[in-house]
């Protein structure tokens, strides 16, 4: 009687198994399992009305980003790159400008640095909050041409690994 309860219990314990393997594979299957990036809505310093929507099926990074952050500026011409490498592939770039800095110092600095991406003031907090509620700059976000979050830094990203994920979706 005892050499039928090992066996349930081994019958039971290869089932849980294979159920976590069939999960983890759905996890690693699924854009590098990240999460499901938020849509959202916002407008550009150009007026134009951009949402995640609009970029269906392609790359997106959103940098969210502040005038008195060094770390910040010192990016910006690494996100020209990024911008001028990628965009005629079908990468879009965002940068987002946290709401507590002052709408005309973003605007004199894209004029400044001539930034050639689209840039946005999050004046209410909307995306900031879409997010996860982002307050320290810089931070970013890499989403798959999938919809889903592959890459989250709150500090100086890792350009190396972002252009790794745009090569291999965008070649």
């Amino acid at each position: 009687m005892s050499s039928f309860r090992i066996d349930r219990k081994a019958i039971i314990g290869g089932i849980f198994i294979l159920a976590l393997i069939g999960v983890a594979l759905a996890i690693w299957l699924t854009d590098d399992g990240m999460r499901p990036a938020p849509d959202f809505t916002a407008t550009t310093l150009d007026g134009e009305e951009v949402s995640l929507s609009d970029y269906e099926g392609r790359p997106v990074m959103i940098s969210f980003w502040a005038t008195n952050c060094p770390s910040c500026v010192r990016e910006i011409p690494k996100l020209i790159h990024l911008h001028e490498t990628y965009a005629e592939k079908g990468f879009e770039l965002l940068a987002v400008a946290v709401s507590y800095d002052p709408i005309n110092r973003v605007e004199s600095m894209r004029e400044d640095r001539e930034m050639p991406y689209k840039v946005i003031h999050d004046s209410e907090d909307g995306m900031s909050q879409a997010f996860g509620g982002v307050r320290l700059t810089p931070t970013t976000f890499v989403i798959s041409p999938g919809g889903r979050i592959v890459y989250q830094k709150l500090g100086d990203p890792d350009f190396e690994q972002i252009e790794r994920h745009l090569q291999r979706w965008l070649s």
